[in-house]
This record gives C-alpha cells, sequence and structure tokens, in this order.
C-alpha cells in the first residue's frame, strides 16, 4: 500500500506539465494581431483540428465586417457577389424563355459605327401575333443591317428578315434542338458570370495584400480565406440557379 501511495504521488505535477505542454504547443498569434483576430485565429486552430479529427479537411472562417473594416469593406464586397448574382438572375428571367417574348430581344447588343447599343435603342419592338415580332427602325434606319445580324446571332435561334425599315422576326417552334441550345446560352451566361465573380474576389483580395505589410500574416490568411468562402457560395448558387434553369428549359 505504502509503494502504491509513493507512485501516485508524482501524478499531479506530471498532469500540471502535460497540461502546459499541450497549451504551449498550440500556435500562438503573431504580435500586431487585433485582439479580435487573435481570437478568430485561435477558433480557427481549435477548429481545424477539431475538423480534420472528423476526416474535414477546412474549417470555416467567419469574420465581421466591423472589426476589420480599416482594412477592407467586407460587406461591399458581398454586394458586389450578390449583384453578379442577381444580374444572372434577370438574364435568365429575361433572355432565356422557351416561349420568345419581345422583352427578349430588348437587350440584344448591336454593333454600330456610333459604339454597341441595346436593340431596344434603336428600334420599337412589339408582338404582331404569337409567331411574329416586329423591329421597326424608322427612327434609326441606318442601323437596320447591323440589327439583323444583332438578332441572328444572338444565339436565341432566330432567322429576322427585313422589309425596308421593318424587321419581321419569326418565332420558331419549340423543338429540342432550341431548347438544348437556350440550355447552352445559359451554361454561358454563367461562366461569364462566374468570370465576373472571380474579378470581384481578385479585387477584394489584392485590396487585403496592400496590408501585408501592416498586420499579421495569419490576419491577411484569415481575411483571404473569408473572402474566398464567400466567392464558392456565389458560386454555388449560380450552379443551382443554372440546374433550375436547365430543369425548365428542357421540361
Amino acid at each position: 500500500m505504502a509503494l502504491a501511495l509513493r507512485c501516485l504521488r508524482p501524478l499531479p505535477s506530471l498532469l500540471h506539465r502535460s497540461s502546459f505542454a499541450m497549451t504551449r504547443w498550440l500556435p500562438q498569434a503573431p504580435r500586431g494581431c487585433p485582439a479580435c483576430v487573435q481570437q478568430m485565429l485561435l477558433s480557427r486552430q481549435l477548429a481545424t483540428k477539431k475538423a480534420k479529427g472528423k476526416g474535414q479537411s477546412q474549417a470555416k472562417v467567419n469574420i465581421s465586417a466591423a472589426l476589420v473594416e480599416d482594412i477592407i469593406n467586407l460587406e461591399e464586397t458581398s454586394e458586389d457577389m450578390q449583384a453578379v448574382i442577381e444580374a444572372l438572375k434577370e438574364d435568365f428571367s429575361r433572355s432565356l424563355s422557351v416561349r420568345t417574348s419581345p422583352g427578349a430581344l430588348d437587350h440584344i447588343t448591336v454593333m454600330t459605327k456610333d459604339g454597341k447599343f441595346p436593340l431596344n435603342q434603336l428600334g420599337q419592338i412589339s408582338q404582331k401575333s404569337p409567331q411574329l415580332m416586329i423591329v421597326n427602325m424608322t427612327d434609326f434606319p441606318e442601323s437596320t443591317a447591323a440589327a439583323v445580324k444583332a438578332i441572328r446571332e444572338s444565339g436565341m435561334n432566330l432567322n429576322p428578315e427585313v422589309d425596308g425599315t421593318m424587321i419581321r422576326v419569326p418565332i420558331p417552334k419549340v423543338t429540342r434542338e432550341h431548347r438544348e441550345s437556350l440550355v447552352k446560352l445559359a451554361k454561358q451566361s454563367t461562366n461569364k458570370s462566374k468570370e465576373a465573380l472571380r474579378k470581384v474576389r481578385s479585387k477584394s483580395i489584392t485590396q487585403v495584400k496592400k496590408f501585408k505589410n501592416k498586420v499579421s500574416e495569419d490576419t491577411i490568411w484569415l481575411l483571404e480565406k473569408q473572402i474566398q468562402q464567400m466567392a464558392d457560395e456565389a458560386s454555388t448558387e449560380m450552379d443551382k440557379l443554372l440546374a433550375a434553369k436547365t430543369k425548365e428549359l428542357l421540361g
């Protein structure tokens, strides 16, 4: 019994040393980090270790925009990314429909000798019948040929016909080929929107890197990761919009 007690006596000090060693092992926030970022850094370290324990390689970062407003306006970045998403939604609604309507022609871009203009600024668009739309080019007759070319190359499977200053646009029958053509356009629009999204992300990361000599590397890392997360979430939302639109178009 006395031998057993002697063996147990060193345990408290051993446990104390082990606890200290574990605390000392955790990476420390570098000097220069704001207190809030130091706390986020510690949370990130612990969360990452927990995530790895569950077979996940990354932990999500969530930085309050107010805490880093001197470095970057995260709310503005979020708004810019959301604007790209809203523009894609509008494009899907306005231009990509199985049933072609006058509104679908409004924003077809016409290249003239004076520059690029939307079709509805050059001509009056109306629907003559369910199978025919008319574009009246009386105000800008010199742009009639350019308008016809833009309509034909819009990717909407339209074959316009010229009658003086009038452009007749027969509405095509809804075929499987037409539906698949619209899906292809939807994918192209989504890719363009993702390119715009990448520009927003790059601009924001460039802004953050301007402070690399003023704040810690971990602060920069956290902000870059936050911006990348925002971009990934926006991209995922675009993919969902494309999937829904594809399902709608193919019927």
